[in-house]
């Protein structure tokens, strides 16, 4: 099995040790797995290139759109020669913040149980109520920071970058920051905003790097408010196109036999996360 890990990072200062857990994680979880290690760093240019001494590339991402047009810069860098890979794996130096249990769940085995299917396999994530975006009513996404899709899916797909045009959906305005015409509802907008500013979207959880909504802020809002967007965008088009989202902690059961789960739920998301709900 070989597999291109796309390793996302904006500078060194953050999240220092990412790349380096990351390394762990292939070893221990992923053995015998021919891996092409990536390094894509969103504060260089797009043009700076480099071999680490362990053979890892180097190469600068565009960071217009943070992870998205990072992430689309290394596709573009490998598109000639992305079908020799079985999976390309989007992983940000952010993925080990918040709910974590997932990543060990995914090995070697899981990896070639899924082998050959139209699937993204990461975790899913969802709201506590179905919310409108897009023109539909959507209630769950994959989690970007640490994914894995086949090439064959990424083609039918093409960029992984779906919404760039700031203007058609920020309004400028602290008290009501996403534009009216914006395609984006009442309540998933009320969840962005206490998401990145508040109490979190009423599961107990808060982001890990929350703020004050003001003016000198508001351009930082709407970058992290783009990526999220841009994220659940990415299930809906993968969606679209009939690929299933796999949720691993769910695959991990099935693979178990452990009961209460079916594996015909591979194509039905919500299936998945009530079978998935024992097993957490």
């Amino acid at each position: 099995m070989k597999i291109l890990s796309l390793f996302l990072r904006h500078g060194t200062e953050k999240y220092k040790d990412a790349s380096t857990t990351l390394s762990e994680y292939y070893l221990r979880r992923l053995p015998g797995v021919t891996i092409t290690r990536v390094i894509i760093d969103s504060a260089t240019p797009v043009e700076t290139e480099s071999v680490l001494d362990d053979g890892t590339l180097v190469i600068g991402g565009d960071n217009s759109l943070w992870e998205f047009s990072a992430w689309d810069t290394g596709l573009a860098r490998f598109a000639s020669t992305l079908a020799r890979y079985d999976y390309v794996h989007f992983v940000t130096s952010a993925y080990l913040q918040l709910y974590t249990a997932y990543i060990d769940r995914i090995d070697s085995s899981m990896l070639q149980a899924l082998q050959g299917k139209d699937i993204a396999l990461g975790h899913i994530d969802a709201y506590n109520e179905p919310v409108e975006f897009l023109g539909v009513t959507s209630q769950a996404w994959i989690r970007s920071s640490f994914l894995f899709i086949p090439p064959f899916a990424l083609r039918r797909l093409g960029a992984v970058t779906t919404l760039g045009d700031r203007a058609a959906w920020f309004s400028g305005d602290i008290e009501n920051p996403f534009a009216q015409r914006a395609a984006i509802g009442p309540d998933m907008r009320r969840n962005i905003v206490s998401w990145l500013t508040g109490d979190g979207t009423g599961q107990g959880t808060t982001w890990h790097s929350r703020f004050v909504l003001k003016r000198e802020t508001m351009p930082f809002f709407e970058a992290k408010t783009l990526a999220i967007l841009n994220e659940h965008a990415l299930s809906l088009r993968l969606l679209a196109q009939g690929t299933s989202l796999v949720d691993p902690t769910w695959m991990s059961a099935v693979l178990q036999k452990k009961p209460l789960v079916d594996a015909r739920a591979l194509i039905d998301w919500r299936r998945q996360l009530a079978q998935r709900a024992p097993y957490l």
